[in-house]
């Protein structure tokens, strides 16, 4: 099975050069801009035109429609599954989404770290095949600069589930510095950012095979 995995497109999805063919499109959350209902309409046409069997979309914490008026958006995202703490199953494949990450700010689908973010990650099936989570686990594409040094900001939480699983791939963004595939384990990780720390749609669709 092809996987072909963006994120933080940022409403700029019409923008990106070049999405390669696959069996599953996977977009890891922060797909709108200004996190409206109107927004997603476009990005639910833009879906539409594209030729992959399927389609996976996550919210992230810009996405406010998926928060705020979680069952307008949910019907008016026809053309791909939502995976919100939910589950699929993909000819063969399992796969799981969840659009969390660690309180910053005030942003949507936040949660703080510890216990409460760790709730969410204790209901990621012990036989998920493929995780998608809008934010990386701890140390793994997760860096950003902070004028000074480079900073892991990643969830200490979701890093201690994902050992605990026997994953092919976890694919995430919303840190757009930490683009690309790291594969320190038998685990693939791809943080899958479309978006770069500019917020220009500029880093290629990651693509690999499970």
């Amino acid at each position: 099975m092809k996987l072909v995995c963006i994120s933080d497109t940022h409403s700029m999805h019409r923008r990106i050069p070049h999405i390669p063919g696959g069996d599953v499109l996977i977009h890891a959350g922060d797909c709108l801009g200004a996190g409206t209902l109107s927004d997603l309409s476009d990005l639910n046409d833009w879906l539409g035109e594209l030729p992959h069997r399927h389609k996976i979309v996550i919210a992230g914490n810009h996405d406010w429609a998926f928060q705020e008026t979680p069952e307008q958006a949910r019907e008016r995202l026809t053309n791909a599954i939502y995976l919100q703490d939910t589950g699929i199953e993909i000819d063969g494949v399992r796969f799981w989404g969840s659009p969390w990450t660690p309180t910053f700010m005030d942003w949507a689908f936040m949660e703080d770290r510890g216990e409460p973010i760790n709730r969410h990650w204790q209901r990621i099936p012990d036989d998920t095949d493929v995780l998608i989570t809008h934010g990386p686990p701890h140390g793994i594409g997760d860096a950003v600069d902070t004028g000074f040094q480079f900073e892991s900001v990643g969830c200490e939480a979701l890093l201690a589930r994902v050992r605990q699983l026997h994953l092919k791939a976890h694919i995430f963004g919303h840190i757009h510095e930490g683009y690309g595939e790291l594969v320190p384990g038998t685990t693939r990780f791809i943080n899958a950012s479309t978006c770069d720390e500019r917020y220009r749609p500029v880093n290629a669709p990651v693509v690999l095979d499970v």
